[in-house]
């Protein structure tokens, strides 16, 4: 780290570097924070949390229970030791309350006075965070899996649903309706997501074995469905022709600057995918354990060299390098299954929920030496002047002398 430091300041490296250099760091120092608890609302399991784009402050969760929180991560107290406050729970007394599970909660990405929610009663909510009322209510003939918003788009505001019916829906968000539908899948849609470096570019999967790609501005189909044998035949059955994974998929995530898609099934596969051609990378994750028969929540780290996946597996969180495949590491801290998880890039911390009814913190830990380290840089500094490079002492001279 000290001769990042010192290329940087001497102007022969680009900071950049550097900040990528501390961003891994941090990631591989990931350890659940006993110092930091969430207030705990919630009385049924977490399936679903979302940390604002904006600020990086507040935290949205849904679960189980039909309720949604909201959480200010901010430490007011000063102290180490401190505890992340509920700002405001959509609860059972309310009357705008989801009757069933909450299976997915987003802040709108360019500001935090709306947030949108799904649930098993066949309803999206899109909700004024002011006055925790919904402005808008979507109304579907069956349960919803699960819903995404753009986070880039300028030119529509449409949120994709994924819900029973194989059809996914597209929902405007100016106008209040449902304006679109994208035929392709023949099984209920349990993730879906758009593209975060192409606007009109939306990832499905389908309990159907399928991932397919499309642009919504094309009426003729998908631009592609992707095939985990790359199209070689030889190695595909029949009934595994162009399927993504020998199982129902599950999760879907683009990596920070969607080049690569990284998709999950109940095969207990985790594959990338290139976002451009749909090509499987062929990367070897191992087992990845996945007992879920609902969406799974999994997210991918940014600004650091390697990036890392953070996959929910039983009651743990499994850490692995983006493009090797590799293991780095198991994050064990819940009771019981985790559902979701979320990676904070401002400070590169992990929030993971489950159906222990609770949500974890883990933050980076400085190692024991690099403590010792920083320890002895102070002694040195504090006791010893002697240590200044000459070139840096003082120099001047008075008219006496």
């Amino acid at each position: 780290m000290l001769g990042f430091l010192t290329a940087r300041q001497a102007g022969l490296d680009d900071p950049l570097r550097l900040r990528r250099a501390e961003s891994t760091r941090r990631v591989l120092c990931l350890k659940l924070n006993p110092d930091r608890d969430l207030d705990r609302i919630h009385g049924n399991g977490i399936n679903t949390i979302d940390i604002d784009a904006i600020e990086g402050r507040y935290m949205l969760s849904g679960g189980a229970d039909g309720v949604i929180v909201i959480y200010d991560l901010e430490n007011y107290s000063g102290k180490p030791q401190y505890t992340c406050k509920a700002v405001c729970t959509v609860g059972r007394s309310s009357q705008y309350v989801h009757k069933f599970s909450v299976e997915t909660v987003q802040w709108y990405p360019y500001d935090t006075g709306m947030f949108v929610s799904s649930s098993f009663d066949k309803t999206m909510k899109v909700w004024d965070t002011e006055t925790l009322k919904p402005a808008e209510v979507f109304e579907f003939e069956c349960n919803v899996y699960s819903h995404h918003l753009s986070p880039i788009a300028r030119k529509h505001g449409l949120i994709a649903v994924g819900t029973k019916n194989p059809k996914i829906q597209l929902c405007d968000l100016k106008s209040g309706s449902r304006i679109h539908v994208l035929q392709g899948h023949r099984a209920e849609v349990l993730s879906v997501r758009w593209s975060p470096r192409y606007e009109y570019i939306l990832a499905t999967a389908s309990a159907d074995s399928k991932v397919k790609v499309w642009d919504v501005r094309r009426a003729s189909g998908s631009l592609f469905t992707l095939d985990q044998h790359n199209g070689d035949k030889s190695k595909a059955s029949s009934e595994a022709v162009n399927t993504a994974h020998n199982g129902r998929v599950n999760g879907l995530c683009f990596t920070g600057d969607g080049l690569y898609l990284l998709t999950t099934g109940t095969d207990d596969r985790m594959r990338l995918w290139n976002s451009a051609t749909g090509e499987n990378t062929l990367v070897n994750y191992g087992k990845v354990c996945n007992e879920s028969r609902k969406r799974l929540q999994f997210t991918v780290s940014r600004g650091c060299s390697p990036e890392f996946v953070f996959v929910p597996c039983g009651s743990s969180v499994a850490v692995y390098a983006l493009h090797t495949g590799e293991l780095v590491t198991m994050l064990r801290g819940h009771y019981n299954n985790v559902d979701c998880c979320e990676f904070h890039p401002d400070y590169q911390e992990l929030y993971s929920g489950g159906k222990d009814c609770n949500i974890l913190a883990w933050v980076p830990v400085l190692r024991a030496s690099d403590e010792e380290e920083e320890s002895n840089r102070e002694n040195k500094g504090a006791t010893s002047q002697s240590s200044v490079n000459p070139a840096f002492q003082d120099a001047w001279s008075s008219d006496e002398d």
